[in-house]
């Protein structure tokens, strides 16, 4: 594994972390202000984060015009941030962190894999092998028996 990719490994497990602490603070949160509260509270605090890693890693804010410039399809990111924040804040006191969690991950590779497989959104295809197939069934099998209580 090169360097890059280790990096990018490490990068996105600590992220994983996060989306765990995440879940459990938007869950707290929104049980004390309310589920729609927590999200807009959030996205504040996400846009105020964002700005300043802007701000920090660029110097400028050039990007943010250059952005507006693009298809606006390519603006949903910003958007699906918020449902994903929304659904894990509502769900999360319901059925659990792990639950929540489990459920999210198993939807978000299934959703991957076809992404990969069909080359949609701009990305590079990679073709749906079984080994992928495999996981994906398995990943559907840990969410079902996390959801057992």
């Amino acid at each position: 594994m090169s360097g890059g990719t280790a990096f990018g490994v490490i990068f996105v497990a600590a992220a994983g972390v996060g989306g765990t602490i995440q879940a459990a603070v938007q869950a707290t949160l929104g049980d004390r202000v309310g589920t729609i509260e927590a999200l807009g509270f959030a996205m504040l605090v996400a846009g105020a984060a964002g700005a300043l890693v802007l701000l920090v890693g660029r110097q400028s804010f050039h990007a943010v015009p250059a952005s507006l410039q693009q298809p606006a399809w390519l603006w949903v990111g910003g958007a699906l941030s918020a449902f994903i924040v929304l659904s894990l804040t509502f769900a999360a006191p319901r059925i659990g962190v792990s639950g929540a969690l489990g459920v999210y991950i198993a939807g978000t590779l299934i959703s991957a894999a076809a992404v990969d497989h069909f080359g949609w959104l701009g990305v590079e295809r990679i073709a749906l092998g079984w080994p992928r197939l495999v996981g994906i069934v398995l990943l559907l099998g840990g969410a079902a028996l996390v959801l057992r209580r």
